[in-house]
């Protein structure tokens, strides 16, 4: 699983996740979710996130509430959660080596998508200060595009990307950090290499092609893709 595969054919097309594997977005919603924990008497931890990273709002929502016992719906910890990542969003850094590989796929004309689990609305805020290199996409897929019928794990948004970029899903590559969002990249038909939170383990990702700990450490070549220098 962690050997990087002799191409059939070449990839020719990649679509990124976002949070967590291009934007550095996963400590806010730590953070913003342990401080609404915290004002019900809960503690939210590593037990608790490992299960809902990739997941769509509603789901993760749902899954929260439930898990810490709290007593609110799903939508009311939305609610309460929006403003508190509003505010947090725009400070977002981009992840190590994202910006590079994305301007070296450009740069060899591959086509390049972002399908993301997050909403437009939140994608805006999020890319606040990355705006000039996420232009370079040729498409972006939200979780609220009119053309995705379910968030990831279902394979939708992945679907979507692929078929804006006039590639079929096979001959897709996507980046994920989460087993979810593998999921939804492998029930798509497409080659998913997982790049993980460095707390999760190996074994959460077996449905992957691939795992890799940084996106440095990515064999562009061995899947038929133009290597960086």
């Amino acid at each position: 699983m962690n050997a990087p595969r002799t191409a059939n054919s070449p990839i020719k097309a990649v679509i990124f996740d976002m949070d967590g594997l291009l934007l550095d977005t996963e400590g806010i919603y730590t953070e913003v979710t342990r401080i609404i924990a915290e004002r019900y008497g809960r503690t939210y931890d590593w037990e608790i996130k490992q299960h809902i990273i990739g997941r769509g709002a509603m789901d993760l929502a749902e899954y929260i509430v439930t898990a810490l016992e709290l007593p609110i719906t799903a939508s009311e910890f939305l609610e309460i959660r929006e403003p508190l990542i509003s505010e947090r969003f725009p400070k977002a850094l981009g992840m190590p080596g994202a910006e590079a590989l994305v301007r070296h796929l450009k740069a060899h004309n591959i086509p390049i998508a972002v399908g993301t689990s997050s909403s437009s609305h939140s994608f805006a805020h999020k890319t606040t200060l990355h705006r000039e290199w996420f232009d370079l996409f040729d498409t972006i897929v939200t979780a609220d595009d009119p053309e995705v019928g379910a968030a990831k794990p279902a394979p939708d948004i992945f679907l979507t990307a692929a078929r804006r970029l006039g590639v079929a899903p096979e001959d897709c590559l996507v980046f994920e950090d989460s087993p979810f969002g593998v999921t939804a990249a492998k029930a798509a038909h497409m080659t998913a290499i997982a790049v993980p939170d460095e707390a999760m383990a190996d074994s959460k990702y077996l449905h992957a092609d691939q795992v890799i700990r940084k996106l440095a450490d990515f064999n562009l070549a061995s899947y038929g893709l133009p290597a960086q220098a």
